[in-house]
């Protein structure tokens, strides 16, 4: 039986039926792909941040009154980084269940205000229970626009 205080010698094996023993990647070369890999997962973090963090314009809903059985009217407050530039936004109608019944889009005309209030009716295919803001965007379809 081995003493445990005692170094184990390593036995060498046979290279004509092994091969050469390989080495495994160096210290310096493991930090550089450490560092490599943390510098692009924070670029890729900046990127989607850029992307998905910053918006131009926000849509909240300010209100909404039911009008009758197949109309909702949708107030929302507007903020543009740009006022100058028009935007559009997507309102809905929900019923009772939570599913979409209504929609619409609007185009909110450039001002001088960075906050604005816009108000529209949204027609549903069932009774609406309440007026939603879906959201808003700078991507103004051809149809919207409008000269100004």
């Amino acid at each position: 039986m081995a003493n445990p205080s005692e170094p184990t010698a390593v036995v060498a094996r046979p290279e004509s039926r092994y091969g050469k023993p390989r080495r495994g990647p160096s210290r310096p070369v493991i930090a550089v792909l450490g560092v490599l890999v943390v510098a692009l997962g924070l670029f890729i973090a900046y990127l989607g941040y850029q992307r998905l963090g910053t918006s131009e314009v926000k849509g909240e809903l300010a209100s909404f009154e039911l009008i009758d059985d197949r109309t909702v009217e949708v107030t929302l407050s507007v903020t543009r980084q740009d006022p100058s530039q028009p935007v559009v936004c997507i309102v809905r109608g929900r019923s009772l269940d939570g599913s979409e019944t209504g929609r619409r889009e609007v185009l909110v005309a450039p001002s001088t205000d960075k906050t604005v209030q816009v108000s529209a009716l949204v027609k549903t295919s069932r009774p609406p229970v309440v007026g939603d803001a879906y959201g808003c965007g700078t991507d103004i379809p051809g149809y919207l626009r409008a000269p100004w």
